[in-house]
């Protein structure tokens, strides 16, 4: 299995319109970036390799992987467009969506304990959701909506009666055969111009148009991770976040998860 990762953005809901600040996923922790913390538990999970797109600052980005000596491990793809929606990212990955693999799908700007990538690999579900039931309403959380214990709706807006909500950190499997039909949905947006939309219009697409219990969500409410997206989140990323990734490891250490 391949993991496809989305990080060409600017990240200006975090740092306003400043253009000297790095990419989100070169934010650091305890003195390892996003980026490298994705590296070491994807490899230590079992990934084949990591599709990396890139666009605002690139360079910085391919010189974490040459630093960490990722590399071999990781490809990136190049968003000359970053300054759209990050449906034209997804679109950049078309191909590989196409690539007839099974993908790990997945948010750069996260800080999250590697469970919640076992949970996904684990899963009976071929095509699985992470779903945390504990999260603040709002605009911006995209909310995964189930009835009977099946996923009947997602996205930041949804309407109707469910028997229960949650938060999607991000991240997802799915099937070869569904990564194909989201590169299919994605390329219909930007064949129709709508460059400046999020993905999960696609996804939400793709996920409508297949039987009802296609989709499985893995419920990981209470394991620690953020997505940052504001100041805010940045804030409670290190003050709150982080030490509970520290006390929640494994063996009682992150580095029971890094690879070798």
């Amino acid at each position: 299995m391949k993991a496809i990762m989305l990080a060409a953005g600017r990240g200006t809901r975090l740092f306003g319109e400043v253009h000297d600040e790095p990419p989100k996923a070169l934010l650091e922790f305890d003195g390892r970036t996003l980026l490298r913390r994705h590296v070491e538990i994807l490899q230590g999970s079992g990934i084949d390799e990591l599709i990396l797109v890139t666009g605002y600052r690139a360079e910085m980005m391919e010189a974490e992987l040459a630093a960490i000596g990722a590399d071999s491990f990781v490809r990136t793809i190049f968003n000359p467009r970053f300054e759209k929606g990050p449906i034209v990212s997804l679109w950049c990955a078309r191909n590989n969506l196409r690539a007839g693999e099974d993908v790990l799908f997945m948010d750069s700007d996260v800080l999250y304990h590697p469970v919640l990538i076992t949970r996904l690999l684990e899963s009976p579900s071929s095509n699985c959701f992470l779903f945390d039931r504990e999260f603040e309403p709002g605009e911006d959380p995209v909310m995964l909506c189930l009835c009977a214990g099946k996923v009947v709706e997602f996205g930041k807006q949804v309407q109707g009666q469910f028997d229960s909500v949650g938060e999607w950190p991000g991240f997802m499997k799915i099937t070869a055969r569904t990564a194909a039909a989201l590169a299919e949905a994605t390329e219909s947006y930007i064949d129709g111009g709508h460059l400046t939309l999020a993905y999960e219009p696609a996804i939400r697409d793709v996920l409508l148009s297949m039987p009802p219990g296609s989709f499985g969500v893995e419920d990981m409410t209470g394991s620690p991770w953020i997505e940052i997206d504001f100041p805010e989140d940045l804030a409670r990323a290190r003050s709150e976040i982080l030490p509970r990734l520290k006390l929640g490891a494994p063996s009682g250490s992150e580095r029971d998860w890094r690879s070798p």
